[in-house]
């Protein structure tokens, strides 16, 4: 079983690799730190962000000061835009075999079809994750870049901590994405899912309860809101159940599209 699943990953990442993927979503993600950066450099001259016609009041009042904390916070509330990342590469590494018509094809192989899921979930975890990391590590540098003001070691540390768990709590939540992926056959019904899990999210935080809804989950994380266990178990069942539907699906379901 281990070995089928280590042969369908290669496959899966194979695949990744060969297309447009990888490279377009770093490019994507690479935006968050330099949109912060952008507002540093507001923060750290109003003057000429006025001569230059750029809303400096405004920028102040959102962002705080032009230092490392202000920042490395910028970056952990930022990420929260990961939950339409992940659900993006998760939509492809799923949805594309019925878009390119290859899941016939992929079904006849002698891998068997959870290993097949297995490692689909795998390459879209590692995915996700190496892009959290790209972009935490490109927002440092472009924090070196503006010359921020020194601060301890801790203040990266803290920032790093709070981006990984925010990024791990959003890619936990990609797994029912893979299952709409997989039951819309194709990419626009799990992306539509994705879309209408964020307009709850905003519409359940505005009501008071971020904390019970798996898509609000990670925002309240990220913007340093007190989280009980309850949260946590929300985000692993809601992880579990998708991944459950996923392998349910690919088993049993009928795959003659």
């Amino acid at each position: 079983m281990m070995s089928n699943i280590a042969q369908a990953v290669w496959v899966e990442a194979l695949k990744a690799r060969r297309s447009r993927m990888p490279l377009l979503t770093a490019l994507a993600i690479c935006l968050i730190p330099l949109g912060g950066g952008f507002f540093m450099i507001v923060l750290k001259d109003p003057e000429l962000a006025r001569r230059v016609g750029l809303i400096s009041a405004k920028a102040r009042i959102l962002m705080g000061a032009a230092d490392w904390p202000t920042y490395v916070g910028f970056l952990a509330t930022a990420m929260l835009a990961g939950v339409l990342f992940f659900s993006f590469i998760a939509s492809w590494v799923f949805g594309r075999e019925y878009s390119d018509r290859t899941v016939k094809d992929l079904l006849a192989l002698p891998t068997s079809r959870s290993a097949i899921v297995c490692a689909k979930f795998v390459v879209v975890a590692v995915w996700s994750a190496a892009l959290t990391v790209l972009m935490y590590l490109v927002g440092l540098g472009v924090g070196v870049a503006l010359a921020l003001p020194p601060v301890p070691a801790q203040v990266f540390l803290q920032g790093g901590v709070t981006v990984a768990v925010a990024a791990c709590l959003e890619i936990a939540l990609v797994t029912p994405i893979a299952f709409f992926a997989g039951a819309g056959h194709g990419y626009l019904p799990p992306m539509a899912v994705a879309m209408l899990a964020m307009a709850l999210a905003q519409f359940v935080a505005a009501a008071g309860w971020p904390e019970y809804f798996p898509w609000s989950i990670p925002s309240v994380y990220a913007q340093g809101g007190h989280l009980g266990a309850i949260s946590y178990v929300i985000v692993i069942l809601t992880s579990l159940a998708g991944i459950a539907g996923t392998l349910l699906w690919w088993e049993r379901a009928d795959q003659t599209h």
